[in-house]
């Protein structure tokens, strides 16, 4: 259209002649009468059929563009690895061509979509404490000087739009279960519905339809906290629209630039307050007012939030012979009385809680690390080996999980360990803590050290001494600077003179 309309101005306002306009173009005078003939509207050419290399191939071309589109973004082959693959088939032609038909098709389709009404939409509204939106998306930070790839869970309220972001170091059954804790927290109370993708947390299976087979935990989050999840059809994100926008805004709202936080846990407290501010700073968009005027409108609509959801991954582990279980190339120790046997391990996302015989024998900080090149850690409890020890005292001296024990404890091992039977008295002292307070036994260790006399005999007297309530240091007296005798001795030695004398009785020399 536009060659038109400079041809015709050309031609009629400048009065070039249509030699010159064909010069200029370099299109043939007969092409140019025609564009003149046509008036305000541009003559259509006929394209001859012409016979193409691509044409024995163009139905297997069709295919694999079908069968890639439908393929994660990450996996889809390039046109190249297409033209490729086609070349391997006897195509001799050339890549322009094949990205040529690829174009063809993809308008193609895309005029199919609209004819069929695909992508057109219908809003959705919602009532106030009705449902909310949950999904998970990959963002970074700088945690301790190191940059970490992050999962992050996202939830907001559909009919207010409050939202919630928290950050985790992996998208797990124990993590979902912490996220809703804290949102239904932030939120000050649970809706009706929650609306959900086909995530793994939450689908064992999707079936035709609405059928899906849901995990067992997570029915058991959603009767805690008594809400309806809803989920979306296969590739339907535009039926968790909000949640979805959501992700897109929070890539620049809290993520550009990358947050740098010592901790994890100081990283989350720093996205709760900055969620909370953005409600007040945020216009709903919909309704007049903030998201944090029409929070304080669906608040009083919500359910009240019951005690929080025990959100633990439950499994169950056998103890090694060295007292250890495993869990993610990680291993924990656990109270000697259990090895070989089995126990139930129960995953929260900060701790591991480790159970038997109906009770709780030891819990562990947890350790998340996805760097899958270096060997797994190990966290000790040397308390934990003691009954060991007491059997077999010598494996005191380089026992790994005695390696950390508190500097006094270690003190005085190094003077125990030099005399004969050292390392028995040293386990001895250490198996006080199964009686006693540890903090009495590590006090009565450090006086021992202080007054010079690291033994064990003085080590028990001085802890029952403290247990007893009695005190150690000997009371002060309140003397005078001067002490004055009132008979003061004389000194008399003619009183050993009758011990000399023969008639008296013999005394004891």
């Amino acid at each position: 259209m536009a060659l038109l309309s400079v041809i015709r101005r050309w031609h009629f306002r400048e009065h070039l002649s249509i030699r010159e306009i064909g010069r200029r173009t370099g299109l043939s005078r007969n092409t140019i009468r025609k564009y003149l003939r046509s008036g305000g509207i541009e003559p259509q050419f006929k394209v001859p059929d012409r016979p193409s290399k691509l044409d024995p191939f163009a139905d297997r071309l069709a295919a694999w563009l079908k069968t890639e589109a439908n393929r994660p973004r990450k996996q889809k082959r390039t046109l190249k690895q297409l033209h490729a693959d086609l070349v391997s088939l006897g195509f001799d032609g050339s890549y322009n061509r094949v990205a040529a038909f690829a174009r063809e098709w993809r308008a193609d389709r895309q005029r199919e979509m609209q004819t069929t009404g695909r992508g057109t939409f219908v809003p959705l509204s919602f009532a106030p404490g009705e449902a909310f939106q949950f999904d998970w998306s990959e963002d970074w930070a700088i945690i301790g000087n190191e940059r970490t790839k992050l999962q992050v869970a996202h939830i907001k309220l559909s009919y207010s739009r409050a939202f919630l972001v928290r950050a985790y170091l992996l998208q797990t059954h124990e993590m979902l279960f912490d996220a809703h804790t804290h949102a239904f927290r932030v939120f000050g109370g649970i809706p009706q519905r929650g609306i959900y993708d086909n995530m793994r947390t939450a689908i064992d299976r999707v079936g035709r339809g609405k059928e899906r087979d849901v995990n067992a935990r997570f029915l058991a989050m959603a009767s805690h906290y008594l809400f309806e999840p809803e989920f979306c059809n296969p590739a339907s994100g535009w039926e968790k629209g909000q949640v979805e926008k959501n992700v897109q805004d929070a890539r620049h709202r809290l993520w550009q630039p990358i947050p740098r936080f010592p901790t994890l846990d100081e990283l989350n407290d720093w996205l709760e307050n900055r969620c909370e501010e953005l409600w007040s700073q945020t216009a709903h968009g919909r309704m007049g007012g903030t998201i944090a005027d029409l929070w304080m409108e669906e608040a009083p609509t919500l359910m009240p939030a019951p005690r929080p959801f025990d959100g633990f991954v439950e499994s169950t582990k056998r103890v090694t012979p060295t007292c250890l279980v495993h869990l993610d190339r990680n291993r924990y120790s656990v109270p000697a009385s259990f090895a070989n046997r089995p126990v139930s391990l129960r995953v929260y996302p900060d701790r591991i809680v480790v159970a038997a015989e109906g009770g709780i024998i030891c819990e562990h900080h947890r350790i998340i690390d996805r760097s899958h090149n270096q060997p797994g850690r190990t966290v000790y409890d040397w308390r934990h080996y003691l009954a060991v020890v007491q059997r077999k005292p010598g494996a005191l001296r380089n026992g790994a999980p005695f390696a950390e024990l508190p500097p006094a404890f270690k003190t005085l091992q190094q003077h125990l360990l030099k005399k004969p039977g050292g390392d028995r008295e040293m386990v001895e002292i250490l198996a006080l803590v199964l009686q006693h307070d540890e903090d009495a036994v590590l006090l009565a260790v450090e006086m021992a050290l202080e007054a010079g006399v690291p033994t064990k005999t003085h080590v028990l007297n001085l802890l029952h001494r403290l247990v007893d309530g009695k005190t150690i240091t000997p009371p002060t007296i309140n003397a005078p600077q001067a002490l004055a005798l009132t008979n003061e001795p004389k000194a008399n030695v003619e009183r050993y003179d009758a011990l000399r004398t023969a008639s008296e009785a013999r005394h004891a020399s």
